[in-house]
């Protein structure tokens, strides 16, 4: 299969051919005495890493990424708007900002400047 790409304001044409079909993966074998969990078909409900449940999600600003907390130029009590920087993480020496997804009240900061944070892990709560 031929497939044309821009790469920089160059095309290229690229021949493409499929190798051999990937070989299922093993399943996750347990070690003796752990039982293995059961996935269910609808997601899991949103949790704050603290393990409690998250109320209102619209209300929540989690991590794209996981990385390490480098800014954090809101305070709690602070009103923000739309877009408003909430936090900076650096993940392989890039910085992400994390924005405000609506305009409201910093009701609770998860995170601050120097912690590992995780993927999809809250960071911000908003009022």
């Amino acid at each position: 299969m031929k497939l044309k790409l821009t790469v920089d304001g160059k095309l290229y044409e690229v021949d493409v051919e499929v190798a051999e079909p990937e070989q299922p993966h093993p399943s996750y074998v347990p070690p003796a005495g752990q039982a293995r969990r059961e996935t269910s078909s609808g997601p899991a409900p949103p949790v704050r890493s603290t393990g409690e449940k998250v109320a209102d999600e619209s209300k929540v600003c989690r991590s794209p990424i996981s990385g390490v907390v480098v800014k954090a130029p809101v305070q709690v009590g602070q009103q923000i708007q739309v877009n408003d920087i909430l936090l900076v993480l650096e993940a392989m020496k890039m910085e992400t900002q994390i924005t405000a997804p609506i305009a409201g009240k910093i009701a609770k900061i998860n995170a601050n400047v120097g912690d590992s944070v995780q993927a999809k892990q809250v960071l911000i709560e908003l009022e």
